[in-house]
């Protein structure tokens, strides 16, 4: 009866798993199979299983649009270098605050997280960012958003469940606290940079707001920013895609949206499973160690 009650029970879960996998995963593959119809079977409605007509006509639109091009570029390029400014100055932030014998580690630690429930709100923050002249720049983007209070005290967990023992041996061995955080500190601490790596890039990856605010120039606008005008406002000719010639049975706009879309998440989807294993037990260790 026990072996029965727990084989329906596995059974139940098994169930409820498929589901969530099915619910998670179809709106992916409904994009890929919709921008990659034929228009007409789109506009009908046919396309909910598989794809009819197939035609790759929408990513060669994309691929050879310039705009496109220029803000996919730019995306690499903030969140490249978006996420080592942000693991720079988190790391640098977390590592001290670890430290039971860091002078003012409490009051320094009550400063940062309050940060977390009050804020200036988006006009202060507007006028700091224009009076230090970083409008209109990438710097806009990156540098206000430099280090994520959550984040911090994640690592900074993380370092804490490092045994003291290593910090004794080094400084008897005469290392001082920039050497022991280079060499041993961050080598053991691989879990929770790769989960930094992750929540940084695909924050950097996603965002559009910051650009929206304090970008003017559209040669400097990331991938979200085309993608929002594309799918929200449904704009088509002001991202200069040429629809006049194809519009019709091969492709109409909403293949065009859909493989804008694709386009933009596939980078985060393709890098997601080798980082999984390092995203699991950093968030794991660090929550259980707090």
């Amino acid at each position: 009866m026990r072996t029965k009650r727990f084989g329906m029970f596995d059974a139940f879960n098994l169930l409820v798993m498929l589901g969530m996998l099915f619910v998670t995963l179809y709106p992916l593959y409904y994009m890929f199979i919709v921008s990659i119809s034929s228009g007409t079977a789109v506009s009908r409605g046919d396309v909910i299983w598989t794809p009819i007509d197939i035609s790759w006509q929408a990513y060669r639109i994309v691929f050879n649009d310039p705009s496109i091009m220029r803000a996919y570029g730019n995306t690499f390029l903030y969140t490249s270098l978006g996420v080592v400014i942000n693991l720079c100055m988190t790391s640098l932030c977390a590592y001290p605050l670890s430290r039971k014998g860091f002078w003012g580690r409490s009051v320094f630690s009550l400063l940062i997280a309050f940060t977390m429930f009050f804020d200036g709100g988006l006009i202060p923050r507007f006028m700091v960012v224009n009076e230090l002249g970083m409008i209109n720049t990438m710097w806009a983007l990156l540098l206000p958003t430099a280090i994520n209070v959550w984040y911090m005290i994640l690592m900074r967990t993380f370092f804490q469940g490092i045994p003291d023992s290593l910090h004794e041996s080094a400084n008897i061995d005469g290392a001082g606290e920039l050497r022991i955080f280079l060499r041993i500190v961050l080598p053991l601490s691989t879990p929770v940079i790769a989960t930094m790596i992750l929540f940084y890039a695909v924050g950097h990856w996603n965002a559009f707001f910051a650009a929206l605010i304090y970008l003017n120039d559209k040669d400097l606008f990331p991938l979200q920013i085309i993608l929002r005008n594309i799918v929200i406002q449904g704009d088509m000719s002001s991202q200069g895609l040429d629809m006049g010639g194809i519009m019709g049975s091969l492709v109409i706009a909403q293949n065009i949206k859909y493989a804008v879309v694709f386009v933009a998440i596939a980078p985060i989807l393709a890098v997601y499973p080798f980082v999984q294993k390092y995203f699991v037990q950093g968030v794991m260790v660090g929550s259980v160690k707090g």
